[in-house]
């Protein structure tokens, strides 16, 4: 019989120390108090309560387990939009640095056509002044202020 009373105590025992519950002596109190009957009723209802939250922490499990295989499923799909984002800036940055050889090479064309177009413009120029000296002398021969342009 003490053995069975060691063991109510033992069972009321489990949940001293949380706050809001009874302590051990008072325990130890109802659990004297109580038929065995009793205790089997108490102990069935804490297990039930336990079975009862083992199974809320098994759903919560599933959901926290669904909820990463979907996360990693996201995770995955944007780790593959980021790589076709990188190829994309690669090839818009190889574009750029074409596009800016080009734009030098333009510009060196273009500084060489005004170089060019200068030349020119300087002979046209010099076509002209030895037009209009020829005229004048032909036009004025007795002239001697109109020097003569070399042959």
């Amino acid at each position: 019989m003490s053995t069975l009373g060691n063991k109510k105590v033992e069972l009321f025992d489990m949940g001293a120390g949380v706050s809001g519950e009874p302590t051990a002596e008072e325990n130890v109190q109802v659990a004297s108090s109580m038929s065995n009957q009793e205790l089997i009723d108490v102990v069935t209802k804490r297990m039930d309560e336990t079975d009862q939250a083992i199974e809320r922490s098994k759903q919560v499990v599933e959901q926290t387990l669904e909820v990463g295989t979907q996360t990693a499923a996201n995770l995955k799909g944007q780790t593959y939009q980021m790589g076709r984002i990188v190829n994309r800036l690669d090839t818009m940055q190889f574009s750029i640095k074409k596009a800016s050889q080009l734009v030098k090479e333009i510009g060196r064309q273009v500084a060489t056509d005004k170089c060019i177009m200068a030349f020119l413009f300087l002979i046209v120029c010099g076509v002209i002044a030895i037009i209009v000296v020829k005229t004048l002398q032909i036009v004025y021969p007795n002239n001697k202020d109109i020097r003569d342009i070399p042959e």
